[in-house]
This record gives C-alpha cells, structure tokens and sequence, in this order.
C-alpha cells in the first residue's frame, strides 16, 4: 500500500455502539431509550442461521425500531447472502450495513452498498487474516474486526485479534483514509482499553451495556476508558 503525501485523517470520534443482542426483545425501544442519551450508533446484529449458528431479526424489526429512534443505524448482516437484503434493510432504516468480507463478492456487494446510499462496511472474523482485508481499505467507511466469533453474545474477547486491528489503523493513517475501526465481542471497561490502544475507535457492547443495572452509566463507563487510553497514549 502506497503512503499518501495527503493530509493525514483526523482523530476518529470515539463512539461505543450497543449491540441490541444483549437487549430484551420483549421491550426493545425502551431498552434503546435508556442509552439513547449516551450514544449516537445502535448496533444491529442480523443473523441467518447459516453464515452463523443463530437466528435473529430481519428489516421489519429495523422498521419498527427506526419509528422510535434517530440514532444511526449500524447494521451488521452476518449473513451468506446479503446481496438479497441489503435494499431491504437500507428501506426499513438501517443508515450502513457491514457485510463479511469470508462471503465473498466484495467489490460487488461494496457497489451495492454505495448505489444504494449505504454507509459500507466490511467485517471479518478472528481467524481471516489482515491480507482478506487490505485491498478494500480505500473503499470502504468502516472495518469491522470480531473479537469473538460471531453467532452469540457474551463471549470472551479474543486478544490476538488486537495485531489484525493495529494493522488496519497503520494502513488507513499511512494512505490518508478517514476509516472508523470497530470491534466486536468481549468488549467491556477492560478490553476497550487494550483495542482503543491498537487503533479502533467503535466499540461494540452487548452484555456489558444491557446486562448491567444502569445501561446508561455502563456505557459512559466503557467510552471513558477508551478517552482515557487515548489521551494517554503517546503523540
């Protein structure tokens, strides 16, 4: 990858994402509400039982939650064919949608993504290697690096994964890109430390946020942590 002579990209914002999987399906808008105050991404978990064990929701409950929230929609499709959904999800309110780059078809799916308006987004499991996603850097929003296997929530973060997330930081500032680096799985006050310091800047919370007595205040939490590393890291 070429270093640019450009203007190098600035800080991206940090930004904790709650993952609705950990939510209580039964009263989802009021769980999004009581974090609503602390956060400007929701992150929505769309499973087929296929690409991963589970089964989750589809665009109608998109749709219904967009009629209770203004907060971004960050949907992740961890699905075998998103190609078929993706207009779907973009018309019931999802505002960007992550596809994984193991499914194959990515320049296309990237097209697709973009044709329709799409914040695009390219995820990748903990076992695919850096090389699967260098080649799309420069067209994508966001790089999605899962800490944990997908398919369920609350399992245990997955340290070597912090190299693939350091590589993807360095190669996004030496070209100059505006790239958000996201994680997902096991992320808590005590991870988000250690994956701010390799680079990423959106933190995916599932159990950590819904799971606690006080959502609100366990995110709070989770993004002081992540401030904190970075104001002290080196300049």
């Amino acid at each position: 990858m070429a270093i640019s002579t450009s203007t190098p990209p600035s800080t991206p914002t940090l930004r904790v994402a709650p993952s609705i999987l950990s939510a209580d399906f039964g009263s989802l808008a009021a769980a999004v509400a009581t974090v609503t105050p602390g956060i400007d991404w929701l992150h929505v978990d769309v499973m087929d039982g296929h690409f991963v064990p589970n089964l989750t929701i589809g665009p109608p409950v998109v749709s219904s939650l967009r009629s209770h929230s203004d907060l971004f929609f960050d949907t992740h499709l961890m699905i075998t064919e998103p190609a078929r959904y993706l207009e779907p999800f973009r018309d019931a309110g999802a505002d960007g949608c992550t596809v994984h780059v193991e499914v194959g078809e990515t320049t296309a799916l990237i097209a697709q993504m973009r044709e329709l308006g799409l914040r695009v987004g390219l995820a990748a499991n903990p076992d695919t290697p850096y090389e699967a996603l260098e080649p799309y850097l420069d067209q994508v929003d966001l790089v999605l690096c899962m800490t944990v296997f997908p398919g369920f929530g609350g399992q245990a973060f997955i340290p070597e994964v912090l190299e693939k997330v350091a590589r993807v930081r360095d190669a996004a500032d030496a070209d100059g890109l505006t790239l958000d680096i996201e994680v997902d799985g096991g992320i808590d006050e005590r991870t988000v430390v250690e994956v701010a310091r390799a680079g990423a800047n959106v933190f995916v919370a599932g159990s950590a946020v819904f799971n606690r007595d006080d959502p609100l205040a366990a995110v709070t939490s989770i993004l002081a942590a992540a401030a904190g590393e970075r104001a002290g890291a080196p300049s």
